[in-house]
């Protein structure tokens, strides 16, 4: 059984009942909508058309939000619908990442995740959502897309009909007949300078600067909602600091294993920045949260399938192998461990942002690998910076020089592999572009480029050199997380 909506575009005049229905049903906070139109109009004046599209939660087959929901709060019923359970939220906000139909918001009243859900209450009722039942034109369809018998089954087979972004691989069961291209796809429309009864969000608006959009029908968007980052600051954050502590325990327990005495930098100062590192991230991501308080469900109501889960548990595993070394010192049988678990908090993030399927930059499979040299890169630089201070002999010194210049090198690699290479999608080449070429690209070259380039000799010149070096990554590691956060969230995905 899955249930399912086909939207007749043919027929919708772009009222709006479906959506006041929608938030009255639900009560939802003014500015925030579970179902909304928007409106593409093409052509010039006066040979201009307007086209609507109901946009709203797909109830897809293979829902990236529940895989990716690390407290089970999303999850799909028997009959096909996604629904959600607001009490096991902690607001993540990691489905509104996984979702590639910006269907999913955190409420402003509950601060958890809500988004359109069938109307699985009146559902349990045998009564029909609410849009469907106060939409004039009957062009809201529901029911079970597996009963052939059914009025939906049979629109649909005998209608052409289309979905949105197919290329996703979630099986939509949201189908629209005689949907204009330009309305389902958000990248053939960019927003105008303005909407019909208001501005555009700033984020829509420097996004457009980099959406060439279809110039044959220059069709742009001239209604629509706004749907800000879900990840700030604090996530570009989190990815430098538990780079820098997993990179420099992984340092250390590599050294040991080849027989070089890093000494205090070594003994203490490693296992103080693993500790540190994944400390500060772990706040980082709780205060990230819009339910911090409920943060243990991540334990407590565990989904294995979310990437943010095992995070936690590398993240704790990173602080206890931090803690047991600075402790007891370099036991041997740590430096075993401390390689898989250092290697695991620093490329985690590469699966969790895998999941993230509505972040099309994000889904590159050298991300993992990338993420290991980021860390490589960080974490030397960070013992670099110690090392006058921990009276290091020559070899090791030299041990933590090429550690710091191969690392880096295979980030600025990485680099050109991401940025020089092709795309597989749209959104992760438009991504790019602005990166490379678009709003980003001063901060891009100047901030997280070029001091890497002039860093990667320094430690070879001295002390000083190093402790330059090792500060100058530090910085064009967060310059280039914050471009790789933004960047990734600004492509429009409705």
């Amino acid at each position: 059984m899955q249930y399912g909506f086909a939207i007749d575009q043919r027929t919708c005049i772009g009222c709006h009942a479906c959506t006041v229905a929608c938030k009255t049903e639900h009560e939802i906070p003014v500015g925030q909508f579970r179902t909304w139109v928007k409106y593409v109009e093409k052509g010039a004046f006066p040979a201009t058309t307007r086209e609507f599209g109901v946009m709203r939660c797909n109830h897809c087959t293979d829902a990236p939000c529940v895989k990716i929901c690390p407290t089970k709060a999303l999850f799909k019923r028997d009959d096909g619908i996604v629904d959600f359970d607001g009490d096991s939220c902690i607001g993540c906000k990691s489905c509104m990442q996984a979702c590639p139909y910006d269907a999913i918001y955190i409420d402003e009243n509950t601060h958890t995740a809500a988004k359109c859900n069938f109307c699985a209450h009146r559902v349990d009722q045998d009564l029909e959502p609410a849009c469907v039942v106060v939409c004039p034109t009957h062009s809201i369809w529901v029911g079970d897309l597996d009963d052939p018998d059914s009025g939906i089954s049979r629109l649909v087979s005998t209608n052409p009909t289309a979905v949105r972004a197919p290329e996703q691989g979630t099986g939509p069961n949201v189908f629209y007949l005689g949907a204009d291209h330009a309305v389902l796809d958000p990248l053939a429309a960019p927003v105008d300078d303005t909407y019909i009864w208001a501005r555009p969000d700033k984020q829509r608006l420097e996004a457009a600067r980099d959406v060439y959009g279809d110039t044959a029908s220059d069709a742009r968007t001239t209604l629509n909602t706004a749907h800000p980052r879900p990840w700030g600051w604090r996530v570009t954050t989190y990815l430098w600091t538990k780079g820098v502590g997993a990179g420099a325990l992984l340092l250390a327990a590599v050294a040991l294993i080849v027989g070089v005495d890093l000494g205090a930098a070594g003994r203490f100062v490693a296992p103080a920045l693993a500790i540190a590192g994944a400390a500060s991230t772990g706040a980082l991501l709780v205060w990230d949260l819009k339910r911090p308080e409920r943060f243990l469900y991540l334990f407590l109501r565990p989904n294995l399938t979310s990437w943010l889960v095992w995070g936690g548990v590398a993240l704790c595993a990173c602080t206890g192998v931090g803690l047991l070394w600075l402790l007891f010192g370099d036991l041997s049988f740590l430096r075993w461990p401390a390689i898989p678990v250092a290697v695991l908090t620093a490329g985690y993030t590469a699966f969790l942002f895998g999941q993230a399927e509505g972040r099309d930059l994000w889904q590159s499979p050298a991300l993992f690998w990338h993420l290991i040299a980021q860390a490589g890169t960080v974490g030397a630089g960070a013992l670099l910076v110690a090392a006058p201070f921990a009276g290091l002999d020559a070899t090791a010194t030299r041990f933590l020089a090429w550690g710091f210049a191969g690392s880096a090198v295979a980030h600025l690699l990485f680099l050109a592999l991401e940025y020089g290479g092709h795309h597989a999608g749209r959104g992760a080449a438009l991504a790019a572009r602005s990166v490379v070429r678009g709003r980003y690209a001063a901060v891009f070259w100047f901030g997280a480029v070029l001091p890497v380039v002039a860093a990667v000799p320094l430690p070879f010149l001295g002390s000083a050199g190093g402790v330059l070096a090792g500060l100058l990554v530090q910085a064009a590691l967060l310059a280039y997380e914050a471009v790789y956060v933004r960047a990734g969230q600004d492509v429009p995905l409705s």
